[in-house]
C-alpha cells in the first residue's frame, strides 16, 4: 500500500505528497499523521502538495479534515505549495478550508510554524 513518508523536524512533521493523490492515500495519510502527532508530540505539520496538479472534493476536504484533527491534537497545520489551478478547483468546488494556514513554500512555512509555536504558551 503507499504511503506519504512523515519526517519528524523537531517539533514538526513534514509530509511531502509526491504522488498523485486518491481517496485511500489520503485517508492513510490523514491516519498516519494523527499516529505520528500523537507518538512524537509533534507541534506542528507542514503538508507540502506542490506535486500537486489537480484536486478534487474528496481530497479538499480531507486537507482541512487533516487541519482539524491537528488542532485538536494541539499541533499547527501549514498547507504549502499550493499550485494555481489546485487553488481554482477548491475555489470552484466551494471549498474554503477554514482554519488551513497556507505558505507558497516550505520555507515560509517552517517559518509560519515556528511563530505559530513559539506564541503559543
Amino acid at each position: 500500500m503507499d504511503r506519504i513518508p512523515l519526517l519528524k523536524m523537531g517539533d514538526f512533521l513534514l509530509a511531502t505528497i509526491q504522488v498523485e493523490m486518491h481517496d485511500r492515500l489520503a485517508l492513510t495519510l490523514q491516519e498516519d499523521l494523527a499516529e505520528r502527532i500523537s507518538a512524537v508530540g509533534a507541534r506542528g505539520v507542514l503538508l507540502d502538495i506542490s506535486a500537486l496538479d489537480m484536486v478534487d472534493s474528496f481530497i479538499g476536504r480531507m486537507i482541512a479534515n487533516i487541519s482539524g484533527l491537528s488542532e485538536l491534537m494541539g499541533a499547527t497545520t501549514v498547507l504549502v505549495g499550493m499550485q494555481p489551478a489546485v487553488a481554482i478547483t477548491l475555489v470552484e468546488l466551494g471549498l474554503s478550508l477554514p482554519g488551513v494556514r497556507t505558505a507558497m513554500n516550505v520555507e515560509r512555512g517552517m517559518a509560519l510554524l515556528r511563530a505559530s509555536v513559539d506564541a503559543t504558551p
